[in-house]
């Protein structure tokens, strides 16, 4: 277990101190990226136990990241936020961006305890604190390997988006947010690809070999399956439903429980409003899949329609990639994207996909949201 107490002063017993200016090292193995917006406060205490002081001292990292070193694996994340005589917001992500708790709110006086579980892969946990007057306490990192997992398989609009695209976001790295710490949602979505070109890849593979008894595999392609290069097509009443199968296949072989997931759609509008469909057939191989194989069906085709159809043509940009000239420093010529989600459109796609887990009951999963 790894156990760190922010701010100045003497630690907590049986934690690492960890000040505004403890910048990460590779010999250390844990710090902040950078200390540039990285401060710390200590709150006057004469009570020497843990759990006093602890309270007594934090840092405040303005979008900032720390970073310890830990073998690959699923693990439990406690984090330990308040001020005894503020107001705070705090809010945190993992790794590139995943969303990993609801904003944490505490009034003065007020210490809150959040847990989530997260998957860690390339031996490093990557953990960044903002809002509008964050709190970093204490935290803690205790190995979780039989949580329950929830695999994502999927395209760019499932993704974990790399931050250096903000606010480009895929659906599956907002939903972490929404399960309680017994659910840790592990997303091998990857942009650009198709239900062929995951498995060819090895993709689905490296799924099949961690996925255990009572894990969940969740799947959507369809946007790349159209595409004509050979590496990524599918027909859609056969290869398409071919390949999807392998993943059905794959996760029942291992206990686990598959859901498919109909592609969300593309924002092209029609001159009466309503919405055009650019996926076709794959929509219904989808539908007819599930009644087949007899497999939970999430039908964000038909959830989406209906979203963009209420928002209307230009209310319904604000869930996308449009972006104005200026507005982002990541796309500072603007940008006009139909098809991926603006962090907006991520989380309300996210909260979709809960309805689905709620309207289905698909349990425990059901039984483990926020």
């Amino acid at each position: 277990m790894w156990k760190f107490d922010f701010g100045p002063g003497e630690p907590a017993d049986g934690y690492k101190g960890v000040s505004s200016d403890c910048l990460y090292t590779t010999e250390q193995g844990y710090g902040f990226e950078t200390t540039e917006h990285v401060y710390g406060r200590k709150r006057q205490s004469a009570a020497k136990d843990a759990r006093t002081r602890l309270r007594s001292s934090f840092c405040i990292p303005l979008n900032a990241a720390f970073v310890v070193d830990v073998p690959d694996g699923l693990y439990l994340v406690t984090i330990l936020v308040g001020d005894s005589q503020a107001e705070t917001l705090t809010r945190l992500k993992a790794g590139e961006g995943k969303h990993m708790l609801p904003p944490v709110h505490t009034l003065p006086g007020q210490f809150t305890e959040a847990l989530f579980a997260v998957p860690v892969r390339g031996g490093k946990l990557r953990l960044t604190v903002s809002g509008t007057a964050p709190r970093l306490n204490a935290l803690e990192i205790a190995p979780a390997p039989q949580t329950l997992r929830l695999f994502l398989a999927g395209d760019s609009t499932v993704t974990d988006q790399d931050a250096s695209g903000y606010p480009y976001t895929g659906w599956g790295q907002a939903l972490p947010a929404l399960f309680k710490h017994d659910v840790c949602v592990d997303n091998h979505a990857v942009s650009g690809r198709s239900s062929k070109s995951f498995v060819d890849e090895g993709r689905l593979g490296v799924i099949l070999g961690e996925i255990k008894a009572g894990d969940f595999l969740f799947i959507q392609f369809g946007h790349n399956d159209q595409k004509p290069d050979p590496e990524r097509a599918t027909e859609p009443f056969t290869t398409y439903k071919e390949h999807l199968r392998l993943y059905i296949d794959g996760a029942r072989s291992h206990g686990a429980s598959p859901v498919l997931v109909t592609p969300v759609h593309r924002r092209y509008f029609n001159e009466d409003g309503t919405l055009s469909d650019t996926h076709g057939d794959y929509v219904t191989a989808v539908r007819e899949l599930a009644e087949e194989a007899n497999v939970p069906l999430i039908d964000l085709s038909a959830r989406t329609q209906e979203l963009y159809e209420q928002l209307g043509p230009e209310e319904s940009k604000e869930l996308f990639m449009w972006l104005l000239p200026g507005e982002y420093m990541n796309f500072s010529g603007g940008l006009e994207d139909n098809t991926h989600f603006h962090e907006n459109g991520a989380v309300r796609i996210a909260d979709m996909v809960v309805d689905a887990v709620k309207e289905l009951d698909l349990q425990p999963l059901r039984m483990y949201l926020r």
